[in-house]
C-alpha cells in the first residue's frame, strides 16, 4: 500500500460483514456439502456504459484492496450469526480463524476500460471467493461510476479545471469522500471536500457562501473583509444580489485595493441566471478595469452538455464547479458491475478448474466462461488502442507475430495485426492471501489515467452515438463458449 492516511479509513470500521446476507448462507451451505475448499473463479465485470457513453473509467481498487487486507470476523460478528439460528457451528468456527487466502487480479485504476472484460479476477475458495462478492462491487462500482461521469465532465470543459463541489449532495459521507477521489483520479483540479485532501491529498478547494455576504452590512463590506483574511486567495461570489449592478463593480473595487496592497485577486464566482451571458459582460468589464488576471468560475448544477453548450455559447469562463450531477452520477447513478463464477472444481478435484457459463434468454447476459484475461492491442505506430481482446489466462498474444482478431458475433469479420503491441490489463495484486500490489500515490493514478484516455480515439469518447469499441474474444475463448451453448442448448 501506499501508506495514505486513506488506508486506514476501512480498516478503522470493520465492513467484514457488509455482504449480502445470502454470501453468509452459500458460504455456510458450501462447508456443509464439501465445498468450501474447491476453488471457484469469479469475475468483476460491467455491462453497459452509463449515460450511452463509449468508455469507463477503473476506480476503487485500492479500497476493496483494504478491504481484502483486514477481512476478520470479529466475536460480535460470530454471536450475531449464532443468534440466527441457521449457521452451523462448524462454519461459526471456520469464520473466528478466517484467513483470506485467494489469489486476486485487477485492472489497475485510472484504466480506461469497456463492457464484459474481467476488471477484476478472484480464485480461491469457494467460500472466499463467494463471500467479498458484495463489497468488491460497491467499490468498483461506486468508484467507477463516479470517475466515468467526471472524465466526460472534464471533457466537456476542454482543458479547463474542473472542481468536484458535490459533497452535500452525495449519497452518505462515503460517497463525499469516496466520490472525490473517484473525480480527481479522472482529471478533476480538486475537491470542496476537506477530509479527501486530508486522507488523499486531493486539492481542497473554496471560496464563500452566499451567507458570507449576506451576514455583513452590505456585499462591498462582506468582499473586503473575505479579501482582508485572504488577501492572496480571494475569489468572490459576486451573485448574492444582482450579478453585474453590484456583485462584479464591489468585487472590481476590491480587487483594485488588494492590487495597490501588492496583493494578486484570484476570481469571481457565479453560481445563477444566465451563466454564459453574465460572465460575458463580466470578463468585458473585469477587462476594462484593468483586472485581466482575474478568473471567472461557474458553478450551479452543471453536467458535461451544460458546459458543452456554456463554451459553444461563447461564455468566458475559465474554471466550473460541478456538485451534484457529478457526485451522484445523477443522469445514470448505477455502474451496473457484477460478479460472476467462471470456472470452478468440483469435491472429487478441488483443484482443478472446469470453465461455467451462466446461460441467458437475454443474449446479453450470457457470461464468458473459463478463467481469462483481458490485453490491449495498440497500433504500433500511433500508440492508439485499436481493440481488447479476452483471452484464457494460459494465451499469450504475442506481438512480435501476425494476430489476427475477430468479431465473436460475426467471426467473418477478421483482421490480421502486424504492427501493434499488446499489454495484458490485469495485474496481480494478492498471491494466496498476501498482497503484492502497491498502491501508486493518487496523483500518479490520475496521470496514467489522462495518458491512458489519450490512446482512446475521441470517437470512442464523444457523448452522442460513440463508435463501439471492440471487445473481442480470443479464438480458443471463443471455441470454448461455443462448446458450451452447443452443450447446453443441445441438452
Amino acid at each position: 500500500m501506499n501508506g495514505n492516511h486513506g488506508d486506514s479509513l476501512l480498516a478503522a470500521r470493520n465492513l467484514t460483514m457488509l455482504v449480502d446476507f445470502y454470501e453468509l448462507t452459500m458460504a455456510n451451505g458450501y462447508l456443509e456439502n464439501g465445498l468450501g475448499n474447491v476453488t471457484a473463479c469469479f469475475d468483476l465485470f460491467f455491462r453497459k456504459v452509463p449515460d450511452q457513453g463509449g468508455y469507463a473509467v477503473m476506480a476503487g481498487l485500492e479500497q476493496a484492496i483494504e478491504y481484502l487486507n483486514n477481512l476478520r470476523f470479529t466475536e460480535a460478528d460470530i454471536q450475531y450469526l449464532r443468534e440466527k439460528q441457521i449457521f452451523s457451528e462448524a462454519f461459526l468456527s471456520y469464520l473466528a480463524g478466517f484467513e483470506f487466502c485467494c489469489d486476486v487480479w485487477a485492472v489497475p485504476e485510472g484504466t480506461p476500460i469497456f463492457p464484459n472484460e474481467p476488471l477484476v479476477t478472484v480464485r480461491g475458495p469457494a467460500i472466499q471467493a463467494q463471500f467479498v462478492e458484495t463489497m468488491l462491487l460497491l467499490t468498483v462500482n461506486h468508484q467507477s461510476l463516479i470517475a466515468t461521469k467526471a472524465s466526460r465532465i472534464v471533457r466537456a470543459a476542454d482543458g479547463r479545471p474542473v472542481m468536484e463541489f458535490g459533497s452535500r449532495r452525495a449519497q452518505g459521507s462515503d460517497g463525499a469522500l469516496y466520490g472525490a477521489r473517484a473525480a480527481y483520479i479522472a482529471g478533476a483540479a480538486g475537491t470542496a471536500c476537506a477530509i479527501c485532501d486530508r486522507e488523499f491529498g486531493v486539492p481542497a478547494l473554496g471560496t464563500m457562501a452566499h451567507s458570507w455576504v449576506q451576514l455583513f452590512p452590505t456585499e462591498l463590506e462582506a468582499f473586503r473583509a473575505y479579501a482582508k483574511v485572504y488577501p492572496d486567495a480571494c475569489t468572490l461570489l459576486v451573485d448574492t444580489y444582482h450579478v453585474l449592478k453590484s456583485g462584479v463593480p464591489n468585487a472590481i473595487t476590491v480587487f483594485k485595493e488588494l492590487k495597490a496592497a501588492g496583493h494578486t485577486p484570484q476570481g469571481i464566482r457565479i453560481d445563477s441566471g444566465d451563466i454564459a451571458y453574465l460572465s460575458k459582460k463580466a470578463r468585458i468589464m473585469l477587462d476594462e478595469a484593468g483586472l485581466p488576471e482575474v478568473k471567472i468560475v461557474a458553478s450551479n448544477s452543471l453536467d458535461e452538455y451544460l458546459i458543452r453548450d456554456l463554451l459553444v455559447q461563447g461564455a468566458r469562463i475559465d474554471s466550473f464547479g460541478v456538485g451534484e450531477r457529478l457526485v451522484t452520477s445523477r443522469s445514470e447513478p448505477v455502474f451496473g458491475g457484477v460478479y460472476k463464477l467462471a470456472a470452478a472444481g468440483s469435491a472429487a478435484a478441488p483443484d482443478v478448474l472446469t470453465p461455467k457459463i451462466k446461460l441467458s434468454e437475454n443474449a446479453a447476459k450470457i457470461t464468458n466462461p473459463g478463467f481469462k484475461a483481458p490485453w490491449r492491442l495498440f497500433d504500433g505506430e500511433t500508440g492508439m488502442a485499436i481493440a481488447d481482446v479476452i483471452t484464457l489466462a494460459d494465451e499469450v498474444i504475442d506481438d512480435t507475430k501476425p494476430y489476427v482478431i475477430f468479431d465473436p458475433e460475426f467471426t467473418y469479420k477478421r483482421k490480421t495485426l502486424t504492427n501493434f503491441r499488446a499489454k495484458r490489463l490485469q495485474v496481480q495484486i494478492f498471491d494466496k492471501g498476501r498482497c503484492v500490489y502497491e498502491c501508486p500515490p493518487l496523483s500518479a493514478v490520475r496521470d496514467y489515467c489522462a495518458a491512458q484516455l489519450d490512446t482512446i480515439w475521441d470517437e470512442v469518447k464523444r457523448f452522442e452515438n460513440p463508435h463501439a469499441y471492440y471487445v473481442d474474444l480470443s479464438e480458443p475463448l471463443w471455441k470454448l463458449k461455443r462448446e458450451l451453448l452447443d452443450k447446453y442448448f443441445a441438452d
